[in-house]
């Protein structure tokens, strides 16, 4: 336990240590017009972080797999295609017809719809497999990738490029309205997430022992799911996707944290996101002047730790 509480106030501390240097590091002297844009990103950094360590840390509970991230349901693909369909019916006028906050409400709803009709669809039959759920996920994600790729090859470059700078995360352009509503949807989520957070601990000994001891498993899965779908929806409407996020956080936790109980995993999983995105925007900004985006050293990161997961679990089999 000590070990425990010594571990999360280092954690804390590194939390703060990289707030307060991605907020001040090289300001120069234009402080009024630096600083404000930098809490901007600093508020979206550690939203986005909540979001995917939230998510990504409850969906992995209730798969029993911690190589797998609610990007296999293939939320990022769908939100792609929405901006393809929206690109290639109204061309480069695209965001003079819809505005940002349009985009972004409906790029959630589309991507809250794709979840629920899948999640009830599967539950309303009775079949409530979860990994059929995965599956069916997965292949509609590739159906969808497939489809926004065929989309995007008869737009002209122009077209292209406003889709492309949709495809690639982005704390640059940030909206403080958008933000603001991202902010209370994930509050209201939170909250209502934080009363079901204890039964993660007995669903993470398996389904029939779940049963056994006396939860109501479909329900709580499909109350799992769509809290995972609208902490996803938001974190990808407001910056874009993130693949390999969720994978690197939520196996740090599990490495440097030796504890089950899940009320306390999900915020420190949460935290060790927010840490490594600042840590990514600090050398997007500092070291590589803005010529790479976080996603991409993320997903290089977290991709060849992915690598590592793998050759891992072949070896101990």
């Amino acid at each position: 336990m000590k070990t425990l509480a010594r571990r999360t106030s280092v954690l804390l501390v590194t939390f703060i240590v990289f707030a307060i240097l991605f907020m001040f590091f090289n300001t120069g002297n234009n402080l009024d017009y630096v600083i404000p844009k930098r809490f901007i990103r600093l508020i979206t950094l550690i939203l986005v972080g909540v979001c995917v360590g939230y998510s990504s840390l409850i969906f992995q509970t209730i798969t029993s797999n911690k190589i797998l991230t609610p990007s296999i349901m293939g939320y990022e693909a769908v939100f792609i295609l929405f901006q393809t369909i929206l690109v290639f019916l109204y061309g480069d006028k695209t965001f003079q017809v819809i505005s940002d906050k349009a985009n972004f409400i409906y790029a959630i709803l589309f991507m809250m719809l794709f979840s629920v009709l899948i999640y009830f669809l599967l539950f309303k039959k009775g079949k409530n497999n979860i990994y059929q759920l995965l599956l069916i996920g997965l292949v509609l994600g590739t159906l969808f990738d497939k489809i926004s790729q065929f989309v995007q090859i008869i737009l002209d470059p122009n077209e292209f490029s406003m889709v492309e700078s949709h495809m690639f995360v982005s704390f640059n352009r940030m909206n403080t309205e958008l933000l603001t509503i991202s902010l209370v949807i994930t509050a209201l989520t939170l909250i209502f997430a934080q009363r079901y957070l204890k039964y993660l601990d007995v669903i993470a000994l398996g389904r029939d022992q779940a049963i056994n001891l006396g939860l109501n498993y479909n329900r709580l899965i499909q109350i799992y799911m769509l809290i995972i779908s609208v902490l996803v929806s938001v974190s990808t409407a407001l910056v874009g996707p993130i693949v390999f996020l969720g994978i690197l956080v939520t196996n740090i936790c599990y490495e440097l944290f030796a504890t089950s109980k899940h009320t306390y995993m999900v915020w420190l999983t949460s935290v060790i996101a927010c840490i490594v995105l600042f840590i990514g925007q600090l050398l997007v900004e500092h070291v590589f002047n803005f010529s790479t985006t976080t996603s991409i050293i993320v997903n290089f990161i977290g991709g060849v730790y992915f690598i590592y997961l793998i050759l891992q679990s072949t070896q101990k089999k």
